[in-house]
């Protein structure tokens, strides 16, 4: 694995905004990310009452599948997830999208903040649908597998 693979995926993980996230005793549900490079972890908002907040409160194994055409980005990123509470981390991450789920917003004591611990990601890089035709059109003429682009594990 190159560096390079390890900060573009960080650098696409950034600008991607939901995947489905999913763990050993919860169903995969769409969720929003915020993206810790320096601790190796991504956050999430959730409800006290859902099945992904309980697994959190036991330190649950975790799977979030991420895939983003316009980030060329697919990438199945497994960890543990725990239940944190920390104000000041929730102060930091609150937004609309966050406050449109909660009927009180911010105070709110159904609000749930959740911490996933990355262990590792399988990831996929991509040009493009435009590169992708290319190599497929190249590949059928030169009879050479395409080049789809740059795929790798990171552990972290």
């Amino acid at each position: 694995m190159s560096t390079s693979l390890k900060k573009e995926f960080w650098d696409r993980v950034d600008d991607t905004r939901i995947g489905m996230l999913a763990t050993d005793t919860a169903r995969a549900i769409p969720m929003s990310h915020y993206a810790d490079h320096d601790a190796n972890c991504l956050w999430f908002i959730t409800a006290r009452d859902t099945d992904l907040a309980k697994s959190a409160q036991t330190g649950a194994a975790a799977e979030y599948l991420v895939t983003s055409k316009d980030e060329h980005l697919y990438a199945r990123i497994d960890g543990t997830v725990q239940a944190v509470t920390d104000p000041a981390k929730l102060d930091e991450l609150w937004n609309a999208f966050a406050a449109a789920w909660f009927k009180d917003g911010r105070k709110d004591d159904d609000v749930q903040l959740v911490r996933m611990d990355l262990k590792q990601a399988e990831v996929w890089l991509t040009g493009g649908s435009l590169s992708f035709l290319y190599e497929i059109a190249k590949a059928n003429v030169t009879k050479q597998v395409p080049d789809a682009g740059e795929h790798g594990t990171i552990r972290f």
